[in-house]
């Protein structure tokens, strides 16, 4: 066996050994985690703070491997091809394909590649020092590379998108919450948590506001011992004041600025006047998105703001409790009312008011039911059906049977959801529960 025989042996493997170092070094690098290199790099890791920097000029990264990938690939296969030729003649060219092809494919390919998915942050530390230092070497080479396609992307049409790099960012975190979530490794309660605060740049206050139908409100021109009445009854410190008309607010009482005043009148309730120490109420727009709210509450310390229209009429309230719920879920002390409007049944169908959140109701139930053009459960029926419903009508849609219990006047006040049934069940369902008034096209069961 001639030297140059025996040096092509050992050096195709070595070839081999090299394009698997490449390959592997790619995909560890981009599947690395970012957030735990940066928190490796806060602890002081010296090789964190490599991959971060190499992270941070993905473009270099890709030209070195690349360039130093088909380098050792076209070698081997060449050097390869030219000793079966000499050893088997002109069908040499065949065996050293099929050759050549096999031992990239399996072992500079995908053997690499599945551990380097396996075990990213821990490759992309040990390859760090070892990819930097190839990216010196072979920065010459990865310049001109760069130059031709810089080159050649100038006369493409693009232009940085920070608004899009932005939502991508979010959707990826929230990607990532629900994959944890779904995983197991996070718990409900803490993904729908982490959840609620990237929903709160989606939202505006008139989607979580308490409606004005059912704030609680205090007419200024009751006598004070009737606001006093009023003001301890209620389950709140802060109530608005309005003066003429419910829609007309002038004010917002707090119980402490009332119990300051009685202290300083001697506890003669017949010398208080209500709005001399009534705070001046703030209004919102009801497009508000939430983030901001939750800025301007921050801001101005305050706890409650009233929302109007673009009218300027008022249509409810909300709080900074308001949006922290948001966030945490309910959060309920020892004077709130606890009747539940959410009630699961044995039987496994949820007795709902209508005044219910559909988001509320997503977080405690896991459902998914559409809030885009609806707040309530209600608004999403009389949306879905397309008029306002009757008690014993039945519509399904979403994979969801909703049943109307009770109305009052023109508003839903209760009904009863269960999962959709088969198209059989849903037949003998119609009969037993009856239309009052027929069906709605597309949507009544």
């Amino acid at each position: 066996m001639s030297v140059e025989t025996i040096l092509i042996l050992v050096a195709v493997p070595v070839l081999i050994v090299l394009s698997a170092i490449f390959s592997g070094s790619e995909t560890a690098l981009t599947a690395a985690s970012r957030a735990r290199m940066h928190t490796l790099e806060l602890e002081g890791n010296a090789r964190a703070k490599k991959v971060n920097e190499l992270l941070a000029a993905p473009g270099r990264i890709i030209g070195t491997v690349l360039l130093g990938n088909n380098l050792v690939n076209i070698l081997a296969s060449a050097l390869t091809t030219s000793l079966l030729i000499r050893l088997l003649g002109d069908v040499g060219v065949v065996y050293a394909t099929v050759v050549i092809t096999v031992l990239v494919v399996v072992f500079a390919e995908v053997l690499p590649k599945t551990y380097a998915l396996a075990y990213p942050d821990r490759l992309s530390l040990a390859v760090a020092p070892l990819m930097q230092w190839l990216i010196v070497v072979l920065r010459p080479l990865t310049m001109g590379v760069e130059f031709i396609v810089r080159l050649i992307l100038k006369l493409t049409p693009s232009h940085a998108d920070d608004e899009a790099n932005i939502l991508a960012a979010h959707e990826e975190i929230r990607g990532t919450i629900e994959l944890q979530k779904k995983e197991g490794s996070v718990a409900r309660h803490d993904a729908d948590m982490l959840g609620g605060v990237l929903d709160l740049r989606d939202l505006q206050v008139s989607d979580i506001m308490v409606h004005r139908t059912k704030m609680d409100t205090i007419d200024a021109d009751e006598p004070p011992q009737k606001v006093i009445d009023e003001l301890l009854r209620s389950q709140y410190t802060r109530v608005p004041i309005w003066k003429d008309e419910p829609e007309n607010i002038v004010g917002v009482l707090h119980a402490k600025d009332l119990f300051a005043a009685l202290g300083r009148s001697s506890w003669d309730v017949a010398k208080l006047d209500i709005m001399s120490f009534a705070v001046e109420p703030w209004f919102v727009p009801d497009t508000t998105p939430l983030k901001d709210q939750l800025n301007a509450f921050l801001k101005r310390k305050a706890q409650m703001a009233l929302v109007v229209d673009e009218y300027g009429e008022v249509q409810g309230l909300i709080t900074l409790e308001d949006i922290l719920e948001e966030i945490v879920g309910q959060i309920a002390d020892e004077h709130d009312t606890h009747e539940a409007a959410i009630r699961v049944q044995a039987d496994g169908t949820v007795n709902v008011d209508g005044t219910v959140a559909v988001r509320d109701l997503n977080r405690q139930m896991g459902w998914d039911l559409p809030d885009e053009e609806a707040t309530t459960i209600a608004g999403l029926v009389i949306h879905e059906a397309q008029n306002i419903p009757e008690p014993g009508q039945v519509f399904t849609f979403y994979g969801r049977r909703f049943e109307i219990l009770r109305k009052a006047r023109n508003k839903i006040t209760a009904l009863r959801i269960s999962t959709a049934a088969t198209p059989a069940s849903r037949s003998s369902g119609l009969r037993e529960h009856g239309s009052p008034h027929g069906k709605a096209p597309g949507h009544s069961d």
